[in-house]
């Protein structure tokens, strides 16, 4: 019997080929040669790339015995996740390879600022020895702020306490005591743009956090601050950045990471107080190598059956296909939990599965829970094997609960949380109708039955006449369209539940101008990632 065909497209480590061990034909091919590439394909079981192979919807059609797809590091801008899943192949990463090399990259950036050391060398190397101009600022007794506390942020922490510095950090979604074991301490956005003296970004990109560090909050900022990002571009607005540091607002800054990369034609470029490298997080020896072997790892798992932890599409493994659909849902009731729960740290969280399921092994759906609830949270790739982890590092306990009795729904599941602040947080979900459509039956404690979408709006306002025309009108006028609708409540004139599905992204200030018009005691804008 024939070896499964595992293509090696860019150039791995030989720990790579090793770790994939004896049990598959390694062929190897050059990922930019496009012709040679789909040639490759039409006989591989597996592909292991980079970042230079373009593996998309053409490519994947030209591959019928694909299995797997593996990128050695983190990012999967040249995969085609949509593309995968159609066709049922598998698509995995190495969600964790890089994030030593990014710690260490952001404090080298830290210690640049503060030390001008790349301008002091290009300075002496053209001959000039300008020891004053290049004066600069100790780390010890400064105050670091950290954006997002979670496994490069704590890395950075628990790297930066030793050079004596204060550490701050704003995370909405890390209890105090987590903050307090890592050594940190939990403050406002505000307050740390305004007190720290050198400040690190490690969010994810979602519709929320991109551009969250422009003009206003730039005015915030000490006139002696530097600001670093090496997490994504995007992150920090580079129009609003020019402009402070043309202005002298801040000192100056550091980044790996870019809106556009390469940044061909950047103002930024050509200023004498910013630091640049080329998104060289994950461009280390030990990232690489690290890389190449955990993927290969999946692609050992991945061809024998098993489950794979660093899916980012599909859970794989040995999952009862009656359950298998559950997972999709169970992500997104995860994503929807979290947005709902975004005022206050998660303390604990109870999957709930309640009707025929409940007769299968479903432990796969505490996993797409945990994935769900952390992927607009973290700044790292979210997957089966890091989600627990992530949960067990911010303190939160996680539950599953399993009941044959289901009175409304032949399968119900329900996300049901505490947070910090002593308030509670529900949804479930169901998948209903031959079509196994994924809909959201509960928010809260009001029954709905709402489909998902890329975009929700949730709101919670006082029952009176009137309200469905006054927002109708105000996201009309704004040019955003209401896909779906459905309103939900206890008794009248008590409270009600609006939950809406729309075909855009709703900007903050028109969120802020329909709170205010029907006084809402809440308005919530859930973005659903696949």
């Amino acid at each position: 019997m024939s070896k499964p065909v595992v293509l090696i497209a860019e150039e791995l480590s030989p720990a790579t080929v090793d770790a994939l061990g004896p049990d598959f034909e390694v062929r190897s091919v050059d990922g930019t040669d496009r012709v040679a590439l789909l040639a490759g394909l039409a006989t591989a079981h597996a592909v292991l790339v980079r970042s230079a192979t373009k593996v998309d919807a053409e490519a994947i059609a030209a591959a019928p015995l694909l299995k797997v797809i593996a990128r050695a590091g983190v990012g999967l801008d040249n995969v085609d996740i949509k593309a995968a899943t159609a066709a049922g192949v598998m698509v995995v990463n190495a969600p964790t390879s890089n994030i030593i090399s990014a710690a260490e990259l952001t404090v080298g950036h830290i210690i640049s600022l503060a030390r001008h050391i790349p301008a002091a060398h290009g300075a002496l190397a053209q001959g000039q020895w300008k020891r004053s101009k290049y004066t600069g600022v100790e780390l010890y007794e400064k105050t670091i702020g950290i954006i997002g506390l979670g496994r490069i942020g704590a890395l950075i922490a628990a790297r930066m306490q030793a050079f004596g510095t204060n550490i701050i950090a704003y995370d909405p979604y890390i209890t105090s005591a987590r903050a307090q074991q890592l050594g940190v301490v939990p403050v406002s956005l505000d307050e740390l743009l305004a007190q720290s003296d050198f400040i690190t970004i490690h969010m994810p990109k979602t519709p929320e956090t991109n551009g969250m560090i422009g003009a206003e909050q730039f005015k915030l900022m000490k006139p002696t601050a530097f600001v670093v990002n090496v997490a994504r571009g995007g992150l920090i607005n580079e129009n609003d950045l020019y402009d402070a540091l043309t202005a002298g607002t801040i000192a100056g800054a550091g980044l790996d990471v870019f809106v556009n990369e390469p940044p061909t034609g950047s103002k930024l470029l050509g200023l004498n107080n910013i630091i640049t490298t080329p998104h060289l997080g994950a461009s280390t020896d030990e990232a690489q190598e690290k890389a190449g072997v955990s993927v290969a790892k999946s692609v050992r798992l991945a061809l024998s059956g098993e489950l794979v932890p660093d899916a980012v599409n599909v859970a794989g493994g040995v999952i009862d296909p009656y359950v298998r659909p559950g997972i999709p849902l169970v992500e997104k009731l995860g994503q929807v939990f979290s947005g709902l729960g975004a005022h206050s740290p998660l303390t604990s969280v109870d999957v709930e599965v309640r009707g025929e399921l409940a007769d299968y092994d479903v432990s796969v759906l505490r996993l797409a829970a945990l994935k769900g609830i952390f992927t607009n949270v973290v700044s790292e790739t979210v997957s089966y094997v890091n989600a627990p982890l992530l949960a067990e590092q911010r303190g939160v306990a996680v539950r599953m609960i399993t009941d044959k009795e289901s009175p409304e729904y032949r399968n119900v599941i329900t996300l049901r949380g505490a947070l910090a602040d002593g308030s509670q947080v529900s949804v479930s979900g169901t998948l209903t109708g031959t079509k196994q459509i994924e809909k959201i039956v509960e928010i809260n404690g009001y029954d709905v039955e709402v489909p998902f979408d890329d975009h929700l709006i949730v709101m919670l306002y006082t029952d009176r006449p009137g309200i469905v025309a006054v927002y109708g009108r105000e996201f009309g006028d704004a040019q955003i369209n209401i896909a779906g609708m459905q309103i939900a409540r206890h008794v009248a004139g008590g409270k009600a539940l609006s939950v809406l599905t729309v075909d855009s992204p709703v900007p903050a200030s028109l969120l802020a101008t329909v709170r205010d018009a029907i006084s809402a005691e809440a308005m919530i804008e859930i973005s659903i990632t696949e």
